[in-house]
């Protein structure tokens, strides 16, 4: 069996009964578009390190939501909300990290009215990806941070990466996917903008996965790297080659072979 035959193969064999443990799962509870995507949205900021790790701090987060995420973030009053949060960190986010991002989400929706919109500013059709959206997205959040907080720590400079600096942008693009794609487990919220503008989420995870395929003869994880892949995956599905994202994934996690 060739390559693309065995990655359509295991694109099909997933779905919803098989997303647990991802973050994915979190946006999966809501059903109306706001709650998705902030829950999305902060989701993906999570998707870092051990997937049992990232399903714990997720799973406390939305409890402290009351599982309203939308609701939670636009009603935040940063003095009075630090209480429930205090204490919840996520490798090296802290608390303060935390709270001071759903300030700066709400922000968002205050002068954008939803992340989608956020993102299109920034978004050129002409573009070959959606680079431009990315960098336009993260610097909003770094600047507003830096007006109302001052100097930004790395932190929140990790939570927002640039890909002019050479990030991979996994997180982003990861969100990207959710939000733009549409099957069993991607929403197809952003409709505006075309799969095949999509680029790869990329850790050292797929890195490696896809360096084993012949996906990339890159050796470091970088928004080069990432392109390589996505214009490889092209080859398979030019219109959607993303789509076979969570089946590299879950793979090498569930151990599976190819």
């Amino acid at each position: 069996m060739n390559l693309k035959k065995k990655l359509n193969y295991h694109y099909k064999a997933f779905n919803k009964s098989q997303l647990e443990p991802d973050p994915l799962e979190f946006p999966h509870m809501f059903e109306d578009e706001k709650n998705i995507e902030v829950m999305g949205f902060i989701s993906s900021l999570f998707a870092y390190g051990n997937v049992t790790q990232i399903i714990n701090t997720l799973h406390k987060i939305i409890k402290i939501m009351n599982y309203h995420p939308y609701e939670f973030v636009m009603q935040l009053n940063i003095k009075s909300d630090i209480t429930k949060l205090g204490g919840l960190k996520h490798r090296f986010y802290t608390d303060r990290d935390i709270i001071r991002l759903f300030d700066l989400i709400q922000r968002a929706y205050n002068e954008n009215s939803s992340l989608k919109n956020l993102f299109l500013n920034g978004f050129n059709h002409n573009d070959e990806s959606v680079k431009e959206g990315i960098r336009n997205l993260s610097n909003f959040f770094l600047n507003s941070y830096r007006i109302k907080y001052g100097k930004i720590p790395n932190s929140i400079k990790f939570m927002f990466p640039l890909p002019e600096k050479g990030s991979a942008c996994k997180r982003m693009n990861l969100f990207l996917r959710w939000m733009v794609r549409r099957d069993e487990l991607d929403f197809g919220l952003w409709n505006e903008i075309p799969k095949n503008k999509l680029i790869i989420p990329v850790d050292t995870h797929i890195a490696k996965i896809c360096k084993q395929l012949k996906l990339t003869k890159r050796k470091n994880v970088s928004w080069k790297m990432a392109e390589e892949i996505t214009e490889n995956l092209k080859k398979f599905d030019p219109l959607d080659p993303v789509k076979y994202d969570f089946a590299l994934c879950h793979i090498g996690m569930r151990r599976m072979s190819f």
